[in-house]
């Protein structure tokens, strides 16, 4: 089951020769999900051939840099004769700074375009499968971060111990996994708990956008499969993070050790490690073994956990 993370931007405020605004594509057993959308997101989008056959998309905040590519990608979809719904989350209180932005278009779209408010705590989009709930993070504006949450699979199922039952091989191994009590010829009940494991949980793909490091982000990264922080900067500039409302590396690798979080992805990251951010990672690894920075077009394929 593909759970694949597309880097189309991982620059901080100012882009780069090598790094575009911020954006994140995610796709999700074939639904795509956009994060964020600076400026240049479309054509990121084509380079590195994510396609356009997005559902949703998800603002941390409305910085520039992470919402100017939002009224040229709405076009590009209105000439590419998109009908579907797209629907755009904001953090509570910038719906109509969004709808004001996209309306710059002066033109009437094609298909039907909704935001909708994200207020931390939230679930905002998603259904059985699997949730993207807000969460609250510290930034210089309303902000909040997103967690996509995958439902809970199904515990393993135990063929040699069914069979030691005496359940035949069949659509009765089906209806013990999927939950229902089956009856032998004899008359004897076997119970799905006989034969099925306790569930398994399923991905955890957790995006902060800008923030300063948050107890609330180090909840919704608890045991989380892949984290994509704020580390705009080194230690060398750990003063200017905390004035600016930003994380340094390091407090991001610090976070996701806390949260016991499997992979950290630095992101955002400032016009000033243009040339090199080895330091940057060196930072965050001393404090997370599976911490790397994010480069553009860099795809993440998360797995399921053990």
């Amino acid at each position: 089951m593909t759970l694949r993370v597309t880097f189309l931007g991982t620059s901080g405020a100012v882009p780069t020769a090598r790094r575009n605004p911020s954006g994140i594509y995610l796709n999700r057993e074939g639904e795509e999900l956009l994060f964020d959308c600076g400026e240049g997101t479309q054509r990121q989008m084509m380079r590195f051939r994510t396609g356009f056959s997005i559902s949703a998309v998800f603002l941390t905040h409305v910085h520039g840099d992470h919402v100017l590519g939002l009224p040229g990608l709405c076009q590009t979809l209105d000439f590419n004769d998109r009908a579907d719904p797209l629907a755009i989350y904001t953090p509570r209180g910038t719906r109509h700074t969004v709808e004001d932005l996209v309306g710059a278009l002066d033109a009437r779209l094609g298909y039907p375009l909704e935001v909708r408010e994200a207020a931390p705590g939230e679930t905002v989009h998603g259904g059985e499968e699997y949730e993207v709930r807000a969460f609250r993070t510290e930034h210089r504006t309303r902000s909040v971060g997103y967690a996509l949450v995958e439902s809970d699979r199904k515990g393993r199922f135990d063929r040699e111990r069914a069979e030691e039952l005496g359940v035949p091989v069949g659509p009765k191994f089906g209806a013990l996994h999927s939950g229902e009590s089956i009856e032998l010829e004899d008359g004897t009940a076997v119970e799905p708990e006989q034969v099925v494991g306790p569930p398994r949980p399923g991905r955890r793909v957790v995006y902060t956008g800008d923030t300063r490091p948050t107890e609330e982000g180090r909840e919704a990264a608890a045991d989380a499969d892949l984290l994509i922080h704020d580390a705009t900067f080194g230690d060398d500039w750990a003063e200017r993070a905390r004035e600016t409302g930003h994380a340094t590396a390091r407090e991001a690798g610090e976070l996701a050790a806390h949260a016991g979080a499997k992979r950290l992805a630095l992101t955002h990251i400032s016009s000033r490690y243009a040339g090199d951010a080895s330091e940057l990672a060196r930072e965050a690894s001393e404090a997370h073994d599976e911490a790397f920075v994010a480069e553009d077009g860099l795809e993440v394929e998360v797995s399921f956990p053990e």
